[in-house]
């Protein structure tokens, strides 16, 4: 989808574009089956808390703070952006969660952004924030992402298989819930649905999407995550 055009050119390589080869990148992240990310680790990594199903040499888990007082007041009043632990040790690290398909993502020079459930682990390296969409107000809830920039590698996990869309085809939309992440430079905003009695992603219980638009991809996965109780007061 992308094809970088010079050496400062920003890339994304993933098994969904066809341009994950071996030799392409670094190979301390591969996936052990479908379900099951394994880290070939020798130095550190950042992972979701309790994604650790097992591994074989020393390491040292600990747990990852917010990253700063700005970082930690916008997890606070967001609730967004995945519990974090840094593993530091040599060997072979196993990471999965709640048994959902993981999906690779080498970042060059590039951002990506993803909603905190669906973040199982990422390279050191990379920065990263949590951003509003714009739009967006904090009673909307979900709508609060994480932007991971720079290189290195990104595993994302997905309830059922996922569809990756070009934004830049057609208007695109997608269930707050249901987004798991896309290109950071696309323009992310909130398109709301006005028609009576409707009920579009059940994951909010509103008639409200995520509006794409721009040059990029949106990854979207087969569920809306946990449905959310209507109220009857």
């Amino acid at each position: 989808m992308q094809t970088p055009t010079d050496e400062k050119a920003v890339f994304v390589r993933s098994a969904f574009f066809g341009n994950l080869n071996e030799g392409q990148a670094p190979g301390h992240f591969v996936l052990q089956n479908n379900k099951m990310l394994r880290v070939q680790l020798n130095g550190e990594v950042l992972a979701r808390q309790g994604s650790m199903v097992a591994f074989q040499g020393n390491m040292d888990f600990n747990y990852e703070g917010s990253g700063g007082v700005g970082k930690f007041l916008k997890k606070m009043m967001t609730g967004e952006g995945a519990p974090l632990m840094r593993v530091r040790g040599q060997g072979l690290l196993f990471l999965a969660d709640k048994a959902q398909d993981v999906h690779l993502f080498y970042l060059e020079n590039e951002a990506l952004t993803v909603n905190g459930r669906n973040l199982l682990a990422f390279d050191p390296q990379l920065t990263w924030d949590i951003q509003r969409v714009q739009g967006a107000g904090i009673a909307a809830g979900g709508l609060f992402n994480t932007t991971l920039t720079g290189t290195g590698w990104v595993a994302v996990t997905a309830h059922g298989a996922p569809v990756l869309l070009d934004a830049s085809q057609a208007p695109t939309f997608a269930d707050g819930q249901s987004a798991v992440c896309w290109s950071a430079g696309l323009h992310v905003g909130v398109n709301h649905t006005f028609k009576a009695g409707a009920m579009i992603g059940r994951g909010s219980g509103e008639a409200m999407q995520l509006a794409f638009r721009g040059q990029g991809f949106v990854l979207v996965q087969a569920s809306e995550g946990p449905i959310v109780p209507q109220s009857t007061g």
